[in-house]
């Protein structure tokens, strides 16, 4: 065959395949989408209770929001007295939140709907990145499985349809980081490290627990193109176009408290409830402003800075005194996160009900994600090093101060194509067994 047909007919087969992938993507987004605005229309009116001033739209977001949209700054994180300045969560979701406020009214039915149904947009186009992401490191057919089992995930459509949180929009950030990482392997383009570099700080802004996976994901890039000329300032560049993106907030943080504040404060407060007293539930309540009139009025009293740090002083000589006790409830932590398991004391279902359900979906998953895990090590050692990154590291946190599977979402979609593949192999190789047998 002449060289030209030859070009042409890869052309035009390239062309066939990005034109399926295009429809593929295009169904399962819009099927994952359809799904969740489903939901969303069952479950709007849960976000219009107006007990403790509006507090479950959106809970500290939604009353930042709230201050922010009201001209009063990035302010009172809570309902009642004003608090004051805050920094207990980072600011990219308030905004959006404060944005959706301004347009469709304080706490109506119509920005209820508004921010529901753009979390579920952005959980939706998660499939995006999940398919890229699984293409890359395993196949065309496991990527087209992970993409439409994220589309019909039970976690991703609950927690993008039932919180008004940076959740959905945060894993979808965290997976488009991961997507761009492996596409920087490929790239000798200054302007996609800068594009990285960018894509980091929005994402570090909307959840800070990312920056312990950034400079792993950044340097695993760089050290496998370091070889490459030109390229040795790369990583360097992107980590200054992330530092400069999230310097303004670090700036406003110091001028607020005339203290460094480093991103949030939140950390001695979540210390506090996850350690002090309570053994029966993984946070302590008592302990929290959102819990307690009696810590609600001593915060709107000293203000943040002063009620963080009792909370500091209070956390630490806890744990200073009773390591054991933080030890084994760090190892329960863990259990948790990846198994749904805390206690099956009636106290504690009788609050977290769905934990029954929870826990053997969250062990299946798991471990099907820990077998793909293994299979990708066995594969491609380098390749499987981002996911142990992600499974390692950006759980730490939680494992010090208290979990919450909503805080483990942005790993589900690492979880799905890991789980995703396991099943995929199983299949090939009993499709394989059936034929020769």
């Amino acid at each position: 065959m002449p060289e030209t047909a030859t070009h042409q007919s890869t052309n035009y087969a390239s062309k066939n395949s990005a034109k399926s992938e295009f429809r593929l993507l295009c169904w399962a987004v819009l099927v994952a989408l359809a799904l969740r605005l489903l939901v969303v229309a069952f479950v709007y009116k849960n976000f219009l209770a107006p007990g403790r001033e509006h507090w479950v739209f959106g809970y500290e977001t939604g009353k930042i929001a709230y201050s922010i949209a009201q001209g009063r700054g990035f302010a009172n994180p809570y309902y009642g007295p004003p608090q004051g300045p805050t920094a207990l969560i980072t600011p990219v979701m308030p905004y959006v939140l404060a944005a959706i406020f301004l347009q469709f009214g304080f706490y109506t039915a119509a920005s209820a709907i508004a921010i529901l149904s753009l979390n579920g947009l952005f959980s939706a186009i998660t499939c995006i990145p999940v398919y890229f992401i699984a293409k890359k490191c395993f196949d065309e057919t496991t990527a087209k499985w992970a993409a439409w089992m994220w589309a019909i995930f039970p976690m991703a459509i609950y927690f993008s349809t039932t919180s008004a949180r940076e959740t959905p929009l945060a894993t979808f950030l965290l997976s488009c980081v991961v997507w761009a990482a492996l596409a920087l392997r490929d790239s000798a383009s200054l302007r996609a490290w800068l594009g990285f570099g960018l894509l980091c700080g929005v994402t570090v802004l909307t959840n800070p627990v990312v920056l312990g996976i950034v400079p792993f994901l950044g340097a695993w890039v760089w050290y496998q193109r370091r070889t490459q000329r030109h390229e040795h300032f790369f990583f360097p560049v992107a980590g200054l176009v992330m530092c400069a993106l999230i310097a303004p907030w670090l700036v406003r943080n110091f001028r607020t408290f005339h203290r460094p504040v480093f991103l949030k404060d939140s950390m001695p407060l979540e210390l506090c409830i996850g350690n002090v007293g309570n053994a029966v539930h993984w946070w302590n309540s008592s302990l929290h402003p959102s819990g307690n009139p009696a810590e609600l009025d001593k915060l709107a009293r000293i203000g943040e800075q002063a009620y963080l740090d009792e909370k500091r002083t209070l956390a630490y000589e806890y744990i200073k005194n009773n390591p054991g006790i933080f030890l084994w409830r760090s190892v329960r932590r863990v259990i948790y996160m990846w198994t749904g398991y805390w206690s099956f004391n009636p106290a504690y279902l009788s609050e977290e009900q769905f934990d029954l359900a929870n826990i053997p979906f969250y062990t299946i998953t798991t471990i099907l994600a820990l077998l793909g895990l293994r299979k990708l090590f066995q594969r491609d050692f380098v390749l499987a090093l981002p996911f142990a990154f992600l499974l390692i590291l950006f759980p730490v946190v939680y494992y010090m101060t208290h979990p919450d599977l909503v805080y483990r979402h942005p790993l589900d979609p690492f979880v799905v194509i890991l789980a995703t593949s396991a099943v995929v192999s199983w299949r090939q190789a009993f499709r394989q067994g059936s034929k020769l047998a």
